[in-house]
């Protein structure tokens, strides 16, 4: 079982780095044609990462989200999935896997170098409801807002570059608003992961906050893109500004997300040890 699990996990590892080096070097070298090679990469390796996911889950005995290397791989899934759905629905945003690609790599590389065996009991704090809830709507939270940044990421580019893959892409006041929208589905589904959160930390230990670490920095977060809408829609802030924002505040983001969980013992990585 663990041999077709790593097979199909590093089969997806590798597509997304070579989706990546080609989504890198089409923009740089304004090949299209590089772009509709990384696309299909793009398909297989979501297509390894989920039969990989699945394989986990169906021998495993709990939610394949528990330990950090879950919680990675099944983050990249969510976030190679939007990418994808948004590459359906919107014409010529072929472009933005030049930032959501390699983000992608990387996380899911690093998850295989911390994966662990399953586990042979199911706690009971991993039992809830509340637990699915606050993983789904933090996974689809960071897709949100790491299509933002890389919406982000393309309004500068057009902004200084013309010609070629550059005229293809969409207009400016285009990708400003997609970047708003992203962020603004983001502000949602992350404030549900903290509220669900908390539900989930009272039916565990008695009290819906606890100031961790990780909850802190998931306010924190949730305050970031918070500010950004309030700089839009009160400010009137728009364009460059808020495309830099975006940039900025998907590093807050990572950080948040799973740089925490290694910077101190807390309740997060509680589970995730025991698991």
């Amino acid at each position: 079982m663990q041999q077709y699990e790593m097979t199909f996990f590093w089969t997806a590892v590798a597509c997304y780095g070579i989706a990546s080096f080609c989504y890198i070097f089409g923009l740089l070298a304004r090949k299209e044609a590089l772009f509709n090679c990384a696309l299909s990469f793009v398909v297989v390796g979501a297509c390894g990462n989920s039969i990989a996911i699945g394989v986990r889950w169906f021998f495993g005995v709990s939610p394949p989200f528990i330990t950090i290397s879950e919680s990675l791989a099944a983050g990249v899934l969510i976030a190679v999935i939007i990418f994808l759905i948004s590459q359906y629905f919107a014409r010529n945003l072929e472009a933005s896997g030049v930032l959501v690609l390699p983000v992608c790599f990387v996380l899911l590389g690093w998850s295989g170098s911390m994966m662990k065996g399953l586990a042979g009991t199911l706690p009971a704090a991993l039992q809830s409801t509340w637990l699915w809830t606050h993983v789904f709507a933090a996974t689809t939270g960071f897709s949100c807002v790491l299509s933002a940044a890389a919406l982000g990421l393309l309004y500068l580019l057009k902004e200084k570059k013309a010609g070629g893959i550059y005229d293809r892409l969409p207009d400016l006041l285009t990708l400003d608003e997609g970047s708003y929208r992203f962020i603004a589905g983001g502000f949602v589904f992350l404030g549900l992961m903290i509220v669900s959160g908390a539900f989930w930390s009272n039916q565990v230990k008695g009290s819906y906050w606890g100031w961790d670490p990780v909850e802190v920095w998931s306010l924190i977060n949730w305050l970031v893109y918070g500010i950004y809408l309030h700089l839009r829609i009160t400010m009137g802030w728009r364009n460059r500004r808020l495309a830099i924002y975006a940039l900025a505040a998907v590093g807050v983001m990572i950080i948040s997300y799973w740089g925490i969980p290694f910077m101190s013992e807390n309740f997060h990585t509680g589970f995730r040890i025991e698991h």
